[in-house]
């Protein structure tokens, strides 16, 4: 149990990464561990896109105004396919829950595997959409740039400032 929570302690949102290239086997390791991950039903409804060419990293990252975006090796775009996921009774659709599991499980097999990550919703869906032509069934949830941190990468100083236990878990009953 320990070994997951150090790799948990480990796994900060990296903005600036090294000029060296993932080498296939391992990217597929970490989207091996995406696909591993549990999905309400086991519908996996969600798909994720690799952008790795130098000019289509440039377009997508003009969906997101920080430019270190667009110096990531890899950008992944994850995306839901919510008509293939499972609903509760009263409508909650669960696509956005099964694939940000998908997304917890990969940023950690990139720690793991050295490789730094960053989670990114505050983009222009409908622009990225239009730049990567993602299909009207696909739904951009997040981008996720991937690559080997910088030297002079570091946490962000919010990075260790949890709230404490008490104050985020009750026991039986509110």
């Amino acid at each position: 149990m320990l070994k997951i929570l150090d790799l948990m302690r480990a796994r900060y949102s990296v903005r600036s990464f090294a000029d060296r290239a993932v080498s296939r086997d391992t990217l597929l390791a970490v989207l091996e561990a995406a696909r591993l991950a549990p999905t309400a039903c086991n519908n996996q409804p969600w798909r994720m896109l690799v952008v790795q060419e130098p000019a289509t990293r440039a377009a997508l990252a003009t969906c997101y105004p920080q430019a270190w975006l667009a110096t990531a090796p890899v950008i992944l775009v994850c995306c839901t396919e919510p008509a293939k996921a499972w609903c509760r009774r009263d409508g909650k659709n669960h696509a956005e829950i099964d694939v940000t599991i998908a997304v917890d499980h990969l940023t950690l097999a990139a720690t793991e595997a050295g490789l730094g990550s960053c989670w990114i919703c505050a983009f222009d869906a409908a622009k990225a959409r239009q730049v990567l032509q993602i299909p009207a069934e696909l739904e951009p949830v997040a981008l996720i740039p991937l690559g080997y941190p910088a030297a002079e990468a570091a946490p962000n100083s919010r990075h260790s400032q949890r709230k404490p236990m008490d104050e985020l878990v009750q026991w039986e009953r509110f």
